[in-house]
């Protein structure tokens, strides 16, 4: 049975938030990441403008972004697991249902209330786009790359082989320095 319309929405809907979490974390990891980059980012995986961040709310949303990452660390899918439990237990509040006083379809949210500070949002989306994608595909949701002169995390929503590298670039670049080596 091909999955319907509200199967498709809801798994497209959690994937946008996955990759704009993955998105957050990475330029959230800059030393002194800049209010108006990180809207740029915000602004680019859909949330609606204007935007206005302050420097506190960047400094919330990096210390959500440092945690996160444990999760696209975990070794497998038990240590991930166990990890978004943490941060759902300690980082979020009880699931509730939101329309946006109905200016958008009805769908959770593990924040406060939709005037939560950005950094608590931040955290409890993320936290249920990122448990979504484990309890649906039985597997973590990304991984960091491999490369040792990148950082950045990823997210493995397709099938295959395992990713260990953030981009083909990082790949091809290891590719090629272990060619150089060897050959040394």
């Amino acid at each position: 049975m091909p999955p319907s319309h509200d199967d498709w929405s809801t798994r497209h809907s959690v994937q946008a938030t996955a990759r704009r979490t993955a998105a957050l974390v990475n330029s959230l990891a800059e030393e002194r990441p800049e209010p108006a980059a990180i809207a740029e980012v915000l602004l680019a995986h859909g949330e609606p403008a204007p935007l206005e961040l302050s420097a506190e709310d960047v400094a919330a949303m990096r210390a959500a972004a440092v945690r996160l990452r444990e999760v696209f660390a975990a070794a497998d899918t038990d240590r991930a697991a166990s990890v978004l439990d943490s941060l759902l237990r300690e980082g979020t509040g009880r699931i509730r249902l939101s329309s946006h006083d109905g200016t958008s379809p009805w769908h959770p949210h593990l924040d406060s209330d939709d005037d939560a500070p950005w950094g608590e949002w931040f955290l409890a989306s993320s936290c249920m786009a990122l448990t979504v994608l484990i309890w649906d595909r039985q597997r973590p949701p990304g991984g960091v790359c491999a490369s040792p002169s990148c950082r950045a995390v990823f997210l493995t929503l397709g099938s295959g082989s395992e990713r260990r590298y953030c981009s083909r670039r990082c790949a091809t670049r290891e590719r090629v320095a272990a060619h150089r080596r060897a050959r040394a």
